[in-house]
């Protein structure tokens, strides 16, 4: 019962910006966590570090080892990659647009609004203050939305919204201040900026500056060939200091005067070098245009060493172009959506693109062209799970009307089923682990052929139905079906394709439908407050009918088929001997799954009675617990014999998703509604940090309120495996993978040509051998 999160799959990718470390492993954010992609060996892993709320930017050290994640509460997280924990955490005072860690990884770079700061980065050691902040610049007019370093770690060249670039030298000298220089001519936003190096002195001797409306200008530097004096004079801007003055605050936000000393008496900042890009001239060489308009550059990259670029635009095309000559590579579509983040590795050879919209994160190899990595998350909430006998496969429907089959081990998927017309309802796996059956709203049951990747089978009813439950027997042969508006359980024969009866007697929709694992019985739940037995093969009807006080939402059997558990909407757990007809026991969970308050409720968490319901139930593989999940942040894990509450999941800390917190603050409650909910910039537009955005396409319970802003926090389904070393939640932020297995961390540091098992054994044998 010691389950730890393991992983989350159905959503690759949520927005933000991706980056490549190694030159093959792929770091990209999903909500509030950050999934890693090793791209050699096809296998992706979560790590299990929540931020307060949506990730919004991430970099990566040059070495791989630290990970810097700010959310959209500019809260930022220090993370050790290999070992998955945060060492360090910081809040900034502004949203962070960018942020960059020098070529040298001492220094972290963060566009923090229109304020250029530069930190020195922390190191493993925990301490109070591992952020030190070296120096500010305030020169921008507008919000910073793109930066880069030199390969010095002297100068960063920075593109904001004002319509200009500069170029700003962050070597700290004794009692001056360079203003920086400023490529002017756009006529948008700066969305890119990056230096050209010559290869032959590793020196920048070029830059770049990219608009939002599509154009590119080359910049070329001149070297030392004008006045240095002259242009000295021009870029001082400090006054002589009289003996004895205090102190003061300069334009640039740091103190003049005393500078404050490390513990080893050296001036903290950087260390004084030659200013090569300070006494020469910047010209404009060319200007070039992609012509895409009227879309707009989204994202853009570009590669040092080959002297690429690549640009995403907001029509889903993107362009490679080999630089200075603007030569076109590449120009292809990718998406239907725009593209929010583009990223080459280290190497250049492969392009890593990713769409908010539509959850899209693909690798692609441009020399070959062809694909590395091509996944995508369902576009809306997940509705159900259904877990292959062998436990190795993973199938998931959404409303999205997509049916995608995932490999728990790797977390990708690999085959998509996109022939259902209305959201999937309800899945079923069939024992010989090669079928899958699908039941949507469109009125269809399809049965698709995992080793071909086809629809062989499609189960109608005579008149349009909506299926929202499906069941089938342990031969596979008998196949049934509850629908949503008839109230009725379809029954069809597998091997004939036809419809042999149809079972009628429920009064409500029929969202629970089982087949007993031991005989011929199926059980059914409907919103009248019943829980019916059927005899399939035998034309009796119902052989018994469970009744109860409140709409029972969902059943479940146990796998000896000799108990059977309902939960109703009064959020009771009940307990039936389907043999004897009786009922055994109960469980009150109304206030083991209470919590949360939406921003729309009237009502605090602790006296509001709605969603305090199981939507969801699902035995252990012994039968000795039950987990039970429904819209709550809370999946629930009881002890069946004793009724007690064993332990209780929190599914998430986001922030970002309604119905996280216990107690809203009414600071942010205006008379228009809540603060939260209130859209009142276009920033995500502007800018290309576009989101997910997700809505209430599905069937809801009638008089339920339509929440227009953020995604409400909900467990729709749960599944144990089969093996019962796992179970899987789909939940709004995703498929949340629980598992037994922990995954051991082999960090072989210590090793050498000597650790072998035989001079273990030998120490072993003459006890000299120490832990």
């Amino acid at each position: 019962m010691n389950y730890r999160f393991q992983n989350l799959l159905g959503a690759p990718y949520r927005g933000g910006n991706a980056v490549v470390t190694k030159n093959t492993n792929l770091i990209s954010p999903v909500g509030n966590r950050v999934s890693v992609t090793d791209l050699v060996k096809s296998q992706t892993i979560t790590l299990p570090i929540q931020s307060s709320s949506n990730i919004r930017r991430i970099a990566a050290s040059p070495d791989g080892v630290f990970l810097l994640t700010v959310d959209d509460n500019n809260r930022c997280l220090f993370i050790n990659l290999p070992r998955r924990v945060v060492l360090h955490r910081i809040t900034f005072k502004h949203p962070v647009n960018a942020v960059k860690f020098s070529p040298n990884g001492k220094y972290i770079a963060v566009a923090a609004g229109k304020l250029l700061q530069i930190w020195k980065s922390p190191g493993f050691k925990r301490e109070v203050f591992a952020f030190e902040l070296v120096r500010t610049f305030a020169d921008c007019n507008d919000k910073i939305l793109s930066m880069d370093w030199d390969n010095d770690t002297k100068y960063l060249i920075v593109g904001s919204k004002d319509l200009t670039g500069r170029l700003f030298f962050v070597d700290k000298k004794k009692g001056n201040y360079k203003k920086p220089f400023l490529f002017l001519g756009h006529r948008d936003s700066v969305v890119g900026c990056f230096f050209g190096v010559d290869k032959k002195k590793n020196r920048v001797d070029k830059a770049y500056t990219i608009a939002r409306d599509g154009f590119i200008f080359s910049w070329g530097y001149s070297g030392n060939d004008v006045n240095r004096d002259a242009r000295d004079d021009d870029l001082m801007d400090v006054e002589p200091r009289s003996p004895g003055t205090l102190e003061r605050e300069g334009e640039d936000g740091e103190r003049i005067g005393k500078k404050r000393k490390d513990s080893d008496g050296k001036e903290s900042g950087f260390s004084e070098g030659e200013e090569y890009l300070s006494g020469g001239k910047w010209e404009l060489l060319r200007k070039d245009c992609f012509m895409q308009a009227p879309a707009k550059v989204t994202a853009c990259d570009y590669h040092k060493g080959l002297d690429l670029v690549v640009v995403g635009f907001s029509n889903g095309v993107f362009g490679l172009y080999q630089m200075p000559d603007f030569v076109c590579i590449h120009l292809l579509s990718i998406s239907r959506e725009k593209l929010t983040t583009a990223v080459f590795n280290d190497l250049g050879n492969w392009l890593t693109f990713g769409c908010a919209k539509l959850g899209q994160l693909l690798v692609w190899e441009w020399p070959s062209e062809s694909y590395i990595l091509k996944q995508q998350g369902h576009y809306f909430d997940v509705n159900t799970l259904a877990y292959s006998p062998d436990s190795q496969l993973l199938a998931t429907g959404a409303d999205d009307n997509k049916v995608k089959v995932w490999t728990v081990s790797s977390g990708f998927c690999f085959v998509t089923f996109s022939e259902h017309t209305n959201a999937v309802t309800a899945l079923h796996f069939k024992a010989n682990n090669h079928c899958l059956l699908s039941a949507s709203l469109d009125g269809t049951v399809r049965a698709w052929d995992l080793l071909r990747y086809r629809n062989f089978r499609t189960f109608t009813a005579p008149s349009h139905k909506q299926f929202v439950s499906l069941a089938a027997d342990q031969s596979g042969e008998v196949i049934c079906a509850g629908t949503l508006d008839s109230f009725e359980i379809f029954v069809w024969s597998m091997r004939r394709n036809l419809l042999l009866e149809v079972l009628s007697g429920h009064e409500g929709p029929v969202h629970g439908l089982m087949f007993s694992p031991t005989d011929a019985i199926l059980a059914s739940s409907s919103w009248d407050k019943t829980v019916r037995l059927w005899n399939v093969f035998k034309e009796k009807g119902a052989v018994e009918t469970f009744r109860h006080t409140h709409d029972v939402l969902t059943l479940t059997y146990r796998p000896d088929g000799k108990q059977l558990a309902c939960s109703t909407l009064d959020g009771q757990i009940h307990f039936w001997d389907p043999i004897d007809g009786e009922s055994m026991r109960s469980i009150e969970g109304r206030r083991d799954i209470a919590g949360g308050r939406l921003m729309s409720d009237r009502r605090s968490a602790a006296n509001s009675s709605s969603g305090k319901c199981f939507t969801s139930l699902c035995y252990s593989a012994d039968g000795s617990y039950i987990l039970a999940g429904g819209n709550s942040r809370y999946i629930c894990m009881y002890d069946v014999a004793d009724q007690v509450l064993l332990r209780r999941f929190q599914i998430t800390h986001n922030l970002s998703l309604d119905g996280v917190l216990d107690f809203l603050n009414s600071k942010h409650m205006t008379e228009a509604g809540p603060l939260n909910l209130i859209d009142d910039d276009n920033s995500d537009t502007e800018d290309g940090i576009d989101k997910q955005t997700r809505g209430n396409v599905g069937y809801n319970l009638p008089g339920s309120m339509p929440n227009n802003g953020r995604p409400v926090i909900r467990t729709k389904s749960l599944k144990i495996a089969p093996t019962g070393r796992s179970f899987s939640a789909a939940t709004t932020e995703g498929v949340l993978v629980y598992s037994i297995d922990d995954s051991f961390i082999f960090d072989p540091t210590d090793l050498d040509i000597d650790v072998t098992p035989e001079p273990l054994l030998h120490q072993s044998l003459i006890g000299t051998c120490k832990d």
